[in-house]
């Protein structure tokens, strides 16, 4: 049973989500490619913003923010539905093993169920092994036929300026 209260962040909640973020790319080893805007969290998680960057947080009974999950809608042409992405989910190390992760789950499902998402998806860093087993238990299937690919800011103003 969890020992933490999951409710939906807003833009109050941008510099806890940037401390819990700053945690998260320490974890995964990424801390040189964090840069956690308080700002831009701030806009982002406002019902007008145009990114549809949506969040929960996970507190204790004292207010104590010990994970997060940050999501927003994708689109399958091939189901032409929406689908529900979890770009990030993190549990504080001291935290883990107490059903906060899969709180954060239930409640990612219960927004994707309610909004007619046919999909939730993320990725997983491949050494990984506890957040693989944990997404295995819930009975997540691994895509190994896919590859991520991506464009950083640079690469994305070289193609823009193609012309």
């Amino acid at each position: 049973m969890s020992v933490a209260t999951i409710r939906e962040a807003t833009p109050d909640d941008a510099e806890t989500l940037q401390d819990l973020i700053l945690e998260l790319a320490a974890y995964e080893q990424l801390l040189d490619e964090a840069e956690p805007s308080v700002d831009l969290l701030r806009e982002h998680l406002s019902q007008e913003a145009l990114t549809g960057c949506e969040a929960l947080i996970a507190e204790t009974d004292n207010g104590t923010a010990v994970g997060f999950a940050l999501f927003f809608h994708n689109y399958s042409t091939f189901l032409t539905n929406a689908g529900l992405y979890v770009e990030d989910l993190y549990v504080k190390g001291t935290y883990q093993g107490e059903g906060i992760g899969f709180a954060l789950m239930q409640r990612l499902a219960e927004i994707a169920e309610r909004r007619g998402c046919r999909r939730m998806e993320w990725a997983v860093l491949n050494w990984n092994e506890e957040a693989l087993t944990f997404y295995d238990d819930l009975g997540a299937e691994p895509l190994d036929d896919w590859t991520v690919m991506r464009l950083d800011e640079d690469a994305i103003e070289a193609v823009a300026e193609q012309a």
